[in-house]
């Protein structure tokens, strides 16, 4: 044991003597944490929106401030014709166009249904997949919360039995933030290499400065200096 603490105090010396060492030690895991959860972010924020309105109802318009209050998405234009909204995607002014046909409150009111267009720009895979969805969830949040839909469901639950509804909270990271997720996951892989690194970078420094051979013939069992 007291041969081990020799030994220790010895590496944590020369560390702190080698500037390489402290700067792979301290500056470049701390960088890493700060710059990769921001730059390694698979959320898709800002997808523009061509919002194309034949209705120009009160339903309509809170169908859009829905939209635009989400976070996720800009308005990128209102054309008035939904060969205009492809215009806009051709042009990359756009990827998504969302278009509201006539009628679309009144067939809300009498018929509780009515459905509108959504065409995605796909060049961009990954952005068109999630951006579609995220539209897809909102659109489905503005139909649940209408009050057309709240006294339909009364009518069609009156004499149904009861159900379960299973409600999901998140207590880490409610938000459900990505660089949150990418923090935990870069601090092991950083501990994992760094460690490698320091122990690779050690050894070679004894053989620059001719320290391995003096420890190579003290008398150190392997078990202790390895």
């Amino acid at each position: 044991m007291r041969i081990m603490i020799f030994i220790l105090k010895k590496e944590f010396r020369q560390i702190f003597r080698d500037k390489t060492i402290l700067a792979m030690m301290f500056v470049m895991p701390i960088v890493q944490l700060i710059i990769m959860p921001l730059a390694a972010n698979f959320e898709v924020k800002n997808v523009s929106v061509a919002y194309v309105d034949h209705d120009h109802s009160s339903y309509s318009q809170k169908l859009l401030h829905k939209i635009t209050s989400s976070g996720y998405f800009k308005l990128a234009g209102n054309p008035d014709s939904y060969k205009k909204g492809l215009k806009m995607i051709e042009e990359g002014n756009a990827d998504l166009v969302l278009e509201i046909p006539p009628g679309f409150e009144r067939n809300l009111v009498r018929e509780g249904s009515q459905k509108v267009n959504l065409s995605v720009d796909a060049i961009n895979g990954t952005k068109s997949a999630l951006g579609g969805s995220y539209l897809r969830s909102v659109i489905n949040d503005f139909n649940s919360s209408l009050d057309v839909n709240i006294k339909l469901s009364i009518k069609k639950t009156n004499n149904t039995s009861a159900k379960i509804i299973i409600k999901e909270t998140n207590w880490y990271n409610p938000r459900a933030e990505y660089k949150y997720y990418m923090v935990p996951g870069i601090l092991v892989l950083l501990l994992t290499l760094i460690g490698g690194f320091i122990t690779a970078l050690n050894i070679v420094k004894e053989k620059e400065i001719g320290t391995i051979e003096q420890i190579n013939v003290t008398p150190i069992k392997n078990g202790s200096l390895f």
